[in-house]
């Protein structure tokens, strides 16, 4: 082998290491959309009207991310929130269990890929505090349907940023 292959082997490996070094890891969190609340002893309703424009609206907004996975908990609300950004970028659903959140499995499936998930109100944040390791964004109120939790971590640099989507 000639100093030059050498050279170019040596410098290919030492791109592809920090290549890998530099894997970045992007999580967009939401809350379901708007539910139907017509009937409070129904504990799994369907969107209402305005939560699938608001699904659509969302599956417009991640028009130009390139997700790897969608997450979703299996209720119907989040089913329907997630679907039709799922199916612009083909998709499935997955499914987590949203009382054991970020967990090992999961941290591991997800490292290195760009990720949607669909929660709740009150698991949203808990998702995004778990994936911060501090307890930062409270429980959301229970009408909002608007926050968009952004996450990315890299070289175990994590930042975050909460948004507000618009009607």
């Amino acid at each position: 082998m000639n100093k030059l292959q050498l050279l170019i082997i040596t410098l290919f490996c030492t791109l592809n290491l920090q290549a890998q070094e530099m894997e970045t890891t992007t999580y967009y969190l939401i809350r379901h959309a708007e539910k139907v609340r017509s009937n409070i002893k129904i504990k799994n309703p369907n969107l209402k009207e305005k939560g699938v424009s608001r699904a659509i609206k969302w599956s417009k907004t991640f028009e130009h991310i390139n997700f790897d996975y969608i997450f979703s908990t299996n209720y119907k609300r989040t089913i329907q929130t997630a679907l039709p950004t799922a199916k612009r970028k083909n998709l499935e659903i997955q499914f987590y269990d949203p009382s054991d959140l970020f967990n090992d499995e999961f941290r591991a499936q997800t490292k290195g890929k760009t990720v949607l998930i669909v929660g709740h109100s009150n698991t949203t944040p808990q998702f995004v505090n778990k994936i911060l390791e501090v307890e930062k964004y409270p429980e959301m109120d229970d009408r909002n349907n608007a926050n968009l939790y952004i996450i990315t971590i890299s070289n175990n640099n994590i930042s975050d940023i909460l948004l507000k989507i618009a009607d």
